[in-house]
C-alpha cells in the first residue's frame, strides 16, 4: 500500500508540486516497436512544462519502461505485448525531442520479469529509491502528470497517485491512447476524472 505524502514542512507556496513525464521513450512513439499513433506530439507541449518547472525549481521525474529481454510482459513470455523498452536498447531510450532538465529523477520500471510496470510507483530511481517515498521525502503533495500511454502507464500512475492522496492535474494536450480497443483513452480519461484527477489543458495550468 503506499503511504500517504505528508505534508510540506513550510506553508504550500508551490514547491509541493512535482512534474511527471511518463514513459516518453522511441518504441512509444512513431517508428518506435509499439507505437502510440501521434505520441511524439506530446513532446513539445512536454517541453513547455518541463522547462517552467525547471524555472520554477520544481522536480521533474520521467518514467521509462525498462525490460528484461526475457519479461513475462512480452508476447514470447506470455504477455501482451510485442518486444518493446528492452534496457539499454535504442528503443528504451527517452524521445530525441524531450527536453529533460537537468537534476531529473529518471524511474525505472517494469525491471523484473514478472512485472508489466504500468504504473510510476512500481518503479524505483537509479539508486533503488522507490516513487513514493522521494516523493514523501522531498514533501510533494501534488503531480502534474503527462506522457504515454493514456490508457495504460498514464492511467495506473495517476490513479495509484491519487489512491496515495496525491493531488494530480492531468494535462490532457500532453498525452495520448493506444486504443487498442476504440475508446480505450476516453475510458480512461473517465475514469481518472471520476477518481479525482484535475483534467487540464496546459494552457490552464498555473505554471507559467
Amino acid at each position: 500500500m503506499i503511504e500517504p505524502p505528508q505534508p510540506p514542512a513550510t506553508p504550500d507556496d508551490g514547491t509541493s508540486i512535482a512534474v511527471l513525464a511518463v514513459d516518453v521513450q522511441r518504441d512509444f512513439c512513431p517508428g518506435g516497436a509499439l507505437a502510440v499513433a501521434d505520441g511524439d506530439r506530446v513532446v513539445t507541449v512536454l517541453n513547455r512544462i518541463l522547462d517552467a518547472a525547471h524555472t520554477r525549481g520544481f522536480p521533474v521525474y520521467a518514467t521509462r519502461d525498462w525490460h528484461p529481454p526475457d519479461s513475462r510482459h512480452f508476447l514470447a513470455g506470455g504477455g501482451s505485448w510485442p518486444v518493446h523498452c528492452v534496457a539499454g536498447s535504442q528503443g528504451a531510450q527517452f524521445h530525441p525531442d524531450l527536453r529533460l532538465p537537468d537534476g531529473t529523477q529518471v524511474v525505472n520500471t517494469g525491471t523484473e520479469a514478472d512485472s508489466d510496470g504500468y504504473s510510476a510507483f512500481e518503479g524505483t530511481l537509479d539508486d533503488g529509491t522507490p516513487l513514493a517515498e522521494d516523493l514523501r521525502r522531498r514533501g510533494i503533495t501534488h503531480m502534474v502528470a503527462g506522457g504515454l500511454a493514456t490508457d495504460y502507464c498514464v492511467r495506473h500512475s495517476v490513479l495509484d497517485a491519487i489512491r496515495g492522496g496525491w493531488r494530480v492535474t492531468l494535462v490532457t494536450d500532453a498525452i495520448a491512447a493506444v486504443d487498442l480497443k476504440p475508446g480505450d483513452g476516453a475510458h480512461a480519461l473517465e475514469e481518472m476524472r471520476a477518481a479525482g484527477a484535475e483534467l487540464r489543458q496546459s494552457t490552464e495550468l498555473d505554471l507559467w
